[in-house]
């Protein structure tokens, strides 16, 4: 869950959106079943409500995924945005890739056993306990994993100079000078 610190980062820059961000473990047997329970959510509340669901062992920690989430938001602002989805944008962004079906790769949740990063934008904040009754709360799964280096290509000399997640910032932050 995002803290207090956090909301007032995105209030300095500008973001009026509400944003929770929590951590989570389950076990995926349909993905398709999985993304339809959260669609129904989402879609029995509000206009606006966005819940994107991603693959934990893909962030870098909550930092990466905060700064994911600013310049997603920011992009759709700019009218910058790569996706026509806010979720899909955000995905984009943590993963640091142009292509959603590349980011989709590497965020994307996949069948088994599963650490699961929940991003929610505008939904009311009884979703939070309606995603513990489907998932296991566990926010450390947010925390920085160091196998990232083979699913973002980090060489070593990279990680001489930086941590994982400085790195991952970076090539967030350089999706928006390709623009």
């Amino acid at each position: 869950m995002t803290s207090s610190g956090d909301l007032d980062l995105f209030n300095n820059l500008g973001i009026e959106e509400n944003i929770e961000i929590a951590g989570f473990k389950t076990k995926i047997e349909n993905i398709q079943e999985t993304l339809e329970t959260i669609n129904n959510l989402s879609s029995s509340c509000c206009d606006g409500c966005i819940i994107q669901l991603m693959d934990a062992n893909g962030i870098a920690g909550k930092k990466h995924l905060l700064h994911g989430i600013i310049h997603s938001i920011n992009a759709f602002k700019r009218k910058e945005n790569l996706a026509n989805n806010l979720g899909i944008e955000i995905c984009i962004r943590v993963s640091s890739q142009r292509q959603i079906s590349k980011a989709l790769e590497i965020l994307g949740i996949k069948k088994g056993e599963a650490n699961i990063a929940v991003v929610l934008v505008n939904c009311p904040d009884y979703f939070l306990d309606e995603l513990n009754n489907i998932f296991d709360r566990d926010d450390n799964v947010l925390k920085s994993n160091n196998d990232l280096k083979e699913i973002y290509n980090i060489s070593e000399k990279e990680l001489d100079i930086m941590a994982v997640e400085d790195i991952l910032i970076d090539k967030t932050t350089a999706l928006i000078a390709e623009i």
